[in-house]
């Protein structure tokens, strides 16, 4: 190879500027073209001939043979050469004079001497632009092999192929003819019906998928999955009924496949009496149920870790979903459907239990705590039906063993925030969205009171017996002497908590005042609930325990999946709130302030649990009511205006 040769280098036009040590040569190739504001710019490198493909000697220079290829009439659609194009002509007219008789299309041609066919005299620096010109037509095709040996060669391609190419270049120039029409329709929101086969790729931005659209891109449009979404709603490819957050989110919206079957056949004691499931009119999946047998209290939570063993095919896809994920519309469960009937509490005559029987010192606390596998009789009630048997037999001691608790844990520093609550559901034939306020009552103090003693209990339990174990903690908030009365000083006091943190050494948990804490009183719906278990039931069972770094890595990995799975309730809810308000049009509704610490007054709608800014028409006061009606809503931005009635 001499020097002032063209050369392919990387695909790319090179010349050969000088001769080195070691068989070496240096190119020079072009890095970026010119534009308007920048000059072009170029690189060197030093290479050995089999780095480069060689295509002529005698060039003037790189800026030349760029020039040519540049300027040159190469056609912009080679499949379709005329006479207004000489050079694409001249291709042509090789591949005639070689494909004179019907053995020439297997003949093997090198690059020169097919150039020697295209161009009665050869330019040097017209070298890479007839390589360009082979390289777009239906004419040649370059042999792969001769090129991985080093050289440029070329074979003749047969009528048939040639006409194959050239059908499927005008099939796709039509089809992104259509495509611009489309475009244009899009711009105008006058979309055809047969147009939805073109918002793939916008519903896949929209579901968070992709991040990026062609179609949005080509019309000129922000590509975003809230932009996606809104189109999706201008053109009515989807309406304001489709929640995109779960799949946005990366959460599957079905149940886990995998049964658990049934718990296996192992010794546990028979706790005498009836227990109580007191749970919501709508749950479906009771996981605990308390007792009192006139000396312990019992808190009986569902066994699943019975059959679920660490590092199974289960519990690792139960750690991947982190939580059992509750939409107003549905509900995907971290265990599969079928563990219900087994599992769950309450289903069944006597239900298989990993119990908590806990002994109480005088001063309310967990003096003693047992925990135990058992079989227990587990009667169901709804809040409403406990609140009713707060003064029965069955409940009363109950309720004042509650009540003693929370005194003492407020005596602790313990933080009660009582904040609006709503339940939302989604009718799943005509999409129709309820939502009901849940009003707080005696039975869900008494419920939260006993599921603390439990995790108090096993936090105390582990620590007793040196089990590895993810204990909660959480720091003292900051709380400012005078606190504003009734909601507002809830919302203010919300904002002081702190982010809890879980580890293996037991630390004080200020936000329930509570001096060692776990949790573990939802093993069939929280992952981190479920590797709990587990380690207890390996301690009773006396079976090798996770060490602390393997079960601190498991419950990292299962909390990050169950923070994507509260985002997505969280956005989804707020979705189909909106869905709401645009179903009611009418709506007007009672909003507080609670805040006026900002621009604007915040306030909080407690018949939506919705936070809201706007500025009211007179001068008011915190925990001040007003009546405020929409403004306006956007759904795929998941915002919504109020205004003052």
């Amino acid at each position: 190879m001499k020097l002032n040769s063209v050369v392919l280098y990387k695909n790319n036009a090179a010349f050969v500027t000088a001769e080195v040590a070691g068989g070496k040569y240096t190119v020079k190739f072009q890095t970026a073209e010119k534009t308007q504001t920048k000059p072009a710019s170029y690189g060197e490198q030093n290479v050995r001939d089999k780095d480069v493909l060689f295509l002529c000697e005698g060039g003037t220079s790189l800026q030349s043979v760029l020039s040519c290829a540049q300027v040159a009439p190469l056609a912009q659609d080679m499949y379709e050469p005329s006479s207004s194009n000489s050079l694409s002509e001249s291709v042509r007219e090789a591949w005639e004079l070689l494909c004179s008789d019907e053995e020439s299309t297997s003949a093997e041609i090198s690059f020169s001497d097919l150039w020697a066919l295209i161009r009665s005299t050869k330019n040097p620096d017209e070298a890479y632009l007839i390589y360009l010109a082979l390289a777009n037509t239906v004419y040649f095709k370059q042999n792969l092999r001769a090129q991985m040996e080093g050289h440029l060669s070329y074979s003749p391609r047969p009528q048939e192929e040639i006409d194959a190419l050239i059908k499927k270049a005008s099939e796709k120039g039509k089809e992104a003819e259509l495509h611009q029409q489309f475009i244009q329709r899009l711009k105008q929101h006058k979309l055809l019906p047969e147009d939805s086969r073109y918002m793939g790729d916008v519903e896949a931005l929209a579901l968070g998928k992709t991040d990026k659209s062609r179609t949005l891109h080509d019309a000129h449009i922000k590509e975003t999955p809230e932009r996606a979404h809104r189109l999706l709603l201008e053109t009515g490819i989807w309406d304001i009924t489709r929640n995109p957050y779960p799949v946005r989110w990366g959460i599957s919206l079905q149940s886990a496949q995998e049964s658990l079957g049934p718990a296996p056949e192992e010794e546990r004691y028979e706790v005498p009496g009836e227990s109580y499931a007191i749970d919501s009119q709508w749950s479906a999946d009771p996981d605990d149920a308390i007792g009192f047998d006139g000396k312990y209290v019992w808190v009986h939570i569902a066994d699943p870790a019975s059959s679920v063993l660490p590092g199974s095919s289960i519990d690792e896809s139960a750690r991947a979903r982190g939580s059992t994920l509750y939409l107003p519309e549905r509900t995907s469960r971290m265990l599969s459907e079928e563990s219900l009937s087994e599992y769950a509490l309450g289903l069944t005559q006597k239900s298989k239990a990993l119990s908590f029987r806990i002994l109480l010192a005088s001063d309310g606390s967990v003096e003693e705590c047992t925990v135990l596998k058992t079989l227990v009789r587990v009667r169901r009630l709804t809040y409403e039906e406990a609140d009713g048997m707060s003064q029965s037999p069955e409940l009363k001691d109950l309720f004042l063993i509650a009540e003693g608790n929370e005194q003492r844990r407020k005596k602790s520093g313990a933080v009660q925030i009582t904040l609006p609550e709503v339940h939302i559901s989604v009718d799943p034939e005509t999409k129709k969205v309820d939502i009901r306020a849940d009003i707080h009552l005696k039975s869900h103090d008494l419920v939260r009171e006993m599921m603390l003693l439990a995790g108090e209990g096993a936090a105390k339990f582990a620590f007793t017996n040196g089990i590895p174990f993810p204990f909660v903690s959480q720091e003292s908030p900051d709380i400012p002497q005078e606190l504003p009365q009734g909601l507002a000083g809830q919302f203010r006091l919300r904002k002081c908590m702190r982010k809890r943190s879980v580890g293996v050494t037991p630390a004080m948990h200020s936000g329930l005042g509570i001096a060692m804490y776990s949790q573990v009183t939802s093993p069939l719906r929280r992952y981190s609930d479920l590797i709990a278990h587990q380690q207890l039931r390996a301690f009773i069972d006396g079976r090798p325990l996770l060490d602390r770094d393997t079960m601190l890595e498991r419950i990292s990995a299962g909390d990050a999946a169950a923070a994507a799975a509260h985002k997505a309730e969280h956005k989804s809810e707020q979705h189909w709130t909106l869905v709401y308000l645009l179903q009611n049009p009418n709506w007007e509704g009672e909003a507080i302030c609670v805040d006026k610490s900002g621009k604007q007054p915040q306030f909080c709608i407690p018949s939506l649990a919705m936070e809201t800014f706007f500025t009211p028409k007179e001068q008011i006061q915190l925990n001040d009511a007003v009546r405020v009606k929409v403004l306006e809503i956007n759904i795929s931005e998941l915002t919504c205006t109020f205004v003052q009635v």
